[in-house]
């Protein structure tokens, strides 16, 4: 089947196209384009003692961001093998400090550890294998939560009638710069147009007024995994692309009160996986009127802290009130036998927590993963230099291996004989495995190992002469991933609440976050006060956190009585 896609704001919609039309595409955009190669080489030394491979990431970039749509321009072809080696002595992995320069070594990152690739069309991402296994350690914890909390799975139609977009004014206001649309259709202009999901609340409340019809069918309570597109035009991967993975909840209740309980539920299940799998320490509260999601009575959210001091939206839970169920005739006859619409709630978490993950973490060394959602969580490098200790070493680290594995711990056994075991140290602290076990000769004669901690880097994390035998062994193993998953925990606490300016002014908030820091201040201004914030400095409410100070307070900008402290930042 062939379809025609456009987006609305670069398609002219009255006419009947008779092709395919070419797109208004974005790109993934960098700091400063100025990389000769898809592996981001650059100008300065190597600084780690090793140099490992790297795949190509990305064939192009361009910083045209919004590529005309009658651009005949070829795409660049992937740089070859033989020219690759030509570029910078063939340091083909090199990482860019964090500290020089965070976009350039956000993406350096992900294309080192192979989390992401660049798909063909601009602004889309293929996750790779390793990337995808930590979507899954996450979709392994939320689903059992899911569950518990008595939601089932389910999936609906990727495409929606654009009637149904334009049923809830807000909703279409908000979403349509975002859409893509489908005009044809097995060759023939279609009777109505489809927009390719940018979320589900108008098919879903479609579906649940042919679903309900009594106070006994509620409350209706469902999430689905699923894709979903918007037409974004700045991207960046994981952060924000044209298409990207999530969960999204949707739930409808008989009265207002269990809207409200589920939609706080819910941002409590997201904060407790952040801090207690992620190891990210968020900030939730409830989004100002401004940020409120299109067509919700009230947003809560969780923001986390990156590296580089900006804010990331990373999981949101809406109160939908009865806006969507109005707009689309989802009632219900109560116990009285009257006719109610449904109170509503939606909520959702997306691979955007993944970049989340890599920005509040990672150092120059490039990614360091939380123990309980790292795809590989102990790394086993056997080291031997003579043939007849080859076997001797292996046999010990296989038998390590089967012991860890035995209770649980996700092993990985670096047995190949291509690279040096120094190389492979490197690389595997590049992809941010918690743990490395290192057996020689003389470990295989003693019955010990040597143990390294990603999170400690050089000597001072590597600790000699830890015992072979198997229960010895897993439980070091198991306190030691613990004290690591601890530890970024702690140390992720401590850079965002050292990087939290309380203010009492507009003054003290404008420096604030010409600092990069967050100001959190009183506030009961209005929406165009906080819109002159934005303006004036980049700045926006990220949320007015649960967690209240006490006492009299008075609003920043305006000197008036303030009920509630907001907290501002620039954001991804």
């Amino acid at each position: 089947m062939k379809y025609t896609i456009t987006a609305l704001t670069s398609a002219n919609h009255d006419e009947k196209p008779v092709m395919v039309v070419s797109l208004r595409l974005p790109s993934f955009t960098l700091s400063s384009i100025r990389h000769s190669s898809p592996f981001f080489t650059r100008s300065h030394h190597h600084y780690q003692r090793y140099r490992y491979p790297c795949k190509p990431l990305l064939a192009s970039i361009s910083s045209d961001f919004s590529t005309s749509a009658t651009n005949k321009e070829k795409p660049k072809q992937p740089i070859k093998k033989e020219e690759k080696q030509q570029t910078k002595s063939g340091q083909e992995n090199y990482i860019t400090p964090l500290s020089q320069d965070f976009n350039a070594w956000y993406l350096d990152v992900i294309a080192s550890a192979e989390l992401a690739d660049y798909g063909p069309v601009r602004g889309t991402m293929v996750i790779r294998p390793y990337g995808y296994a930590i979507w899954e350690a996450i979709q392994d914890y939320l689903n059992v939560k899911f569950k518990e909390t008595g939601h089932s799975n389910m999936y609906f139609p990727q495409f929606i009638p654009y009637s149904f977009i334009e049923k809830e004014a807000s909703h279409v206001e908000g979403f349509s710069p975002e859409l893509a649309v489908v005009t044809i259709g097995g060759g023939k202009d279609l009777e109505e147009k489809l927009v390719v999901r940018p979320t589900s609340e108008t098919i879903v409340n479609h579906m649940f007024t042919q679903w309900i019809h009594s106070y006994r069918d509620l409350p209706l309570m469902v999430n689905q995994w699923a894709n979903v597109t918007r037409w974004e035009m700045r991207t960046k991967p994981f952060v924000r692309t044209l298409e990207f993975l999530w969960q999204e909840g949707h739930t409808a209740h008989a009265k207002p009160e269990e809207a409200e309980k589920e939609a706080l539920q819910m941002i409590d299940i997201y904060t407790k996986f952040a801090n207690e799998m992620a190891a990210i320490p968020v900030v939730t509260g409830r989004k100002s009127k401004a940020e409120t999601f299109a067509g919700a009575s009230r947003t809560y959210t969780i923001e986390a802290m990156m590296g580089d001091k900006k804010a990331l939206q990373a999981g949101t839970s809406h109160n939908l009130g009865q806006n969507f169920s109005r707009a689309f005739g989802t009632q219900f006859l109560d116990e009285n036998t009257q006719l109610q619409h449904v109170w509503q709630t939606s909520w959702a978490i997306s691979t955007r927590f993944i970049g989340g993950i890599i920005m509040t973490h990672g150092d120059d060394a490039g990614l360091r993963l939380p123990p309980r959602i790292a795809p590989v969580q102990v790394v086993i490098v056997p080291i031997w230099k003579k043939d007849d200790e080859k076997n001797g070493v292996l046999a010990a680290a296989s038998s390590v291996e089967k012991a860890l594995k035995t209770v649980g711990i996700r092993v990985k056994l670096d047995d190949s004989e291509q690279r040096t075991p120094g190389w492979k140290f490197n690389f595997w602290e590049m992809k941010g495995v918690p743990l490395r076990i290192e057996i020689g000769p003389r470990d295989v004669s003693s019955g010990t190992l040597v143990v390294s901690r990603r999170d400690i880097p050089g000597k001072q994390g590597k600790v000699f002469g830890i015992s072979m035998e198997p229960s010895n062994l897993e439980a070091y193993v198991k306190e030691k991933l613990d004290e690591i998953q601890s530890s970024l925990l702690e140390r992720a606490v401590s850079f965002r609440n050292s990087n939290i300016v309380d203010v009492s002014s507009y003054d003290e908030l404008k420096e604030a976050i010409s600092q990069g820091k967050w100001a959190r201040g009183p506030w009961s201004a209005s929406d165009e006060e906080e819109l002159r914030v934005k303006n004036e400095t980049g700045a926006t409410i990220r949320c007015f956190p649960f967690e209240q100070p006490g006492g009299i307070k008075t609003c920043l900008m305006t000197g008036n009585p303030a009920e509630e402290v907001a907290i501002f930042a620039k954001s991804y």
